[in-house]
């Protein structure tokens, strides 16, 4: 099983501009590789392998104009172009849509790493040819701090490493071999619930509250939404005619805006990694989750935004790869299975339940009980019956 660890870099200012280097050459690599299957399709030729365009970017590169490109890593330009062809053939499997053009403005700065020449120690790592100069007191600058210490193994295999910059920082994303540990059923399963007045409720009796409620929060969002207003009265202070001109003092706030954007979603992720850790520690026999229709969820006007921050997807994608890891069974009930509707006691169903209704109210047995937990009680007894059978 591969298991994938996203770490922060440090670099220096030589390093930093190196590492915008690569980016740039591989945007354009992945532009040339990609451009070359649209004129080869319209002039009527086959499907151009990703063997054949590497030949061609390498006689491309030896054209006197684009001698800069031996500066480069030749894996980063090479692993840029296979990325065009892999795109270009799954849009016409009917996979994906159709690849479009890298923007220097808009899409993100990354590149590939060349597994076998990578290096880690506790605290550093090495990326092949950062440094131009062979002299031993430069190559020091192939050498880049890690934020974490000791997060990734020393001794073992890597598999597509990554680095990519997300409008802040520099990250190194790598897959590494991870043992599958043995199933474990020391206790009862669980059935969660997920909900925007609280965040997870489970059939045990735990309730993992709300992070957006609390005041460290909505202070962000407070200073969020005066950063955002800021930011727009410049941009039409500085409106000529129907274009708008970035100043720097406008980069300047684009930046801090960024900066708070960002550690609101750190805040949030952050806290659903607590919550599904402390839930996997308690090694439950199963894990059942309803399978929810977030996009669906987005398009209502009122919930749109209290959905996105919940981060309900996240939510779900963090949780499966945890039992993954531990050896817990992962039950996803039906999207339509009535899991609120249904009275956890007799198992009536209520088919007038509006979203209103906090309390669920049992009109055949008479049971009164927290409408999310009740869903929460269904969704076990729905994981039960299917191990069962």
């Amino acid at each position: 099983m591969l298991k994938a660890i996203r770490v922060m870099l440090i670099p220096n200012d030589k390093q930093r501009t190196r590492l915008f280097q690569f980016a740039g050459s591989a945007r354009f690599a992945y532009n040339w590789a990609l451009s070359e299957e649209k004129k080869n399709y319209a002039e009527g030729g086959k499907f151009l392998s990703d063997y054949e365009l590497r030949k061609r970017f390498t006689e491309y590169k030896r054209e006197p104009e684009n001698r800069w490109l031996y500066t480069i890593s030749n894996n980063v330009c090479k692993q840029a172009v296979k990325d065009s062809v892999v795109a270009y053939e799954k849009f016409f499997k009917g996979l994906v849509r159709f690849p479009k053009y890298k923007s220097r403005k808009h899409s993100k700065p990354s590149f590939y790493a060349d597994p076998v020449k990578i290096k880690f120690t506790s605290t550093h790592v090495k990326l092949e040819n950062i440094a131009q100069s062979k002299k031993k007191n430069r190559q020091s600058v192939n050498w880049f701090r890690l934020a974490e210490h000791e997060r990734i193994p020393i001794d073992a295999k890597y598999f597509n490493p990554r680095v990519a910059f997300d409008g802040l920082n520099w990250f190194l994303t790598v897959g590494i071999e991870a043992n599958m540990q043995q199933p474990v059923n020391a206790n009862d399963g669980i059935g969660i619930d997920l909900g925007v007045k609280e965040l997870a409720i489970c059939s045990s009796g735990h309730v993992y509250k709300n992070i957006n409620k609390t005041s460290r929060v909505r202070r962000l969002k407070k200073k969020q939404r005066r950063l955002q207003r800021k930011l727009s009265r410049k941009y039409e202070k500085n409106k000529k005619g129907e274009s708008y001109q970035k100043t720097r003092n406008i980069i300047k706030s684009k930046k801090q805006l960024l900066q708070v954007t960002r550690r609101l979603t750190n805040i949030r992720t952050n806290y659903i990694q607590q919550v599904t850790t402390k839930i996997v520690k308690r090694e439950p026999s199963f894990i059942v989750m309803e399978d929810l229709n977030v996009i669906g969820m987005m398009k209502s006007k009122h919930l749109a935004q209290a959905v996105q921050e919940q981060k309900l997807a996240e939510f779900y994608r963090i949780i499966s790869y945890k039992c993954e890891w531990n050896g817990i069974r992962f039950i996803t009930a039906d999207r339509f299975y009535a899991s609120s509707k249904t009275c956890s006691v007799c198992g009536n169903i209520k088919k007038d339940l509006k979203l209103s209704d906090r309390i669920y109210h049992c009109e055949q047995c008479g049971t009164v009980i927290d409408r999310d937990l009740n869903a929460s009680v269904n969704l076990y007894h729905y994981g039960k019956s299917i191990i069962n059978h």
